[in-house]
């Protein structure tokens, strides 16, 4: 039986003690699940990620991550939830002095990985998102989709067990953004990733028909239901073979709770 990976009981959600952004959210999402994140601007979907990544703690109500109650958490036992998940927010949060490189390099480091398997990822998972050429880069050099791209990378390096994404495919075209949501779909099959994708994009979900939670008047309904996406004929993918590149990185992770 899989397990609840994410589970919120009657949570609330405010800012500055306000109304309600989110009130009396309860849902359980297992382990390795996939879910588009959608509604309307402001209805609380950045909100709710948030929440899931402890980053804003709920006004009432509990929640739980990995079994574990958040509320009854030091800030150490956090941190050590977070290395757990990754986050790719809207507005990139790259770090302008260091080049794409070490930007993705970043997590890998504070993980004690070595310099020469460093490398060997980066390089990998740059040629991945379709940046390689750009590792000596600064990120004020390249367009907004370049960086979602890099931010993209720097999540996705780390084999996280849950992902949250925040519209990563809003500033990108149509084959870059089925090369992210390939990526995406793969990271789910291979490493059973917990994946929620917030996104506004209709096409993207109805070319990519994972269940959707929709937050609407401050509360989150679900619907739809996970279909055999190995089976689907009807999307083109123009991008490298996913499971060469990720059946190397899969290898290197292997290590990854002894770095």
């Amino acid at each position: 039986m899989t397990e609840t990976t994410i589970s919120f009981a009657n949570v609330s959600a405010n800012y500055d003690n306000k109304h309600d952004v989110l009130s009396d959210v309860s849902f359980n999402i297992s382990g390795g699940a996939f879910y588009f994140l959608t509604g309307a601007s402001g209805a609380g979907k950045t909100t709710l990620l948030r929440l899931i990544y402890q980053l804003h703690k709920p006004a009432s109500g509990t929640i739980k991550l990995f079994g574990r109650d958040c509320g009854e958490l030091s800030r150490d036992d956090i941190s050590a939830l977070r290395q757990k998940m990754a986050i790719v927010f809207q507005e990139y949060s790259l770090i302008s002095h260091m080049t794409v490189f070490d930007n993705i390099a970043l997590p890998l480091r504070v993980r004690g990985f070595s310099n020469d398997k460093i490398k060997k990822l980066v390089t990998k998972t740059l040629e991945w998102v379709g940046l390689g050429k750009y590792a000596n880069a600064y990120p004020m050099e390249l367009s907004g989709g370049q960086q979602q791209r890099v931010s993209v990378a720097r999540a996705i390096i780390i084999q996280p067990s849950i992902l949250l994404a925040d519209e990563p495919t809003g500033n990108l075209d149509d084959e870059n953004a089925s090369r992210l949501m390939e990526l995406f779909i793969q990271m789910n099959k291979m490493f059973g990733t917990t994946v929620i994708l917030a996104t506004h994009n209709k096409k993207l979900m109805e070319t990519y028909k994972f269940p959707v939670i929709m937050v609407d008047n401050h509360h989150v309904a679900f619907s739809g239901i996970n279909s055999d996406l190995s089976n689907d004929k009807t999307r083109k993918w123009k991008g490298p073979q996913p499971q060469n590149v990720f059946s190397e990185i899969s290898k290197q992770f292997e290590v990854i709770g002894k770095a």
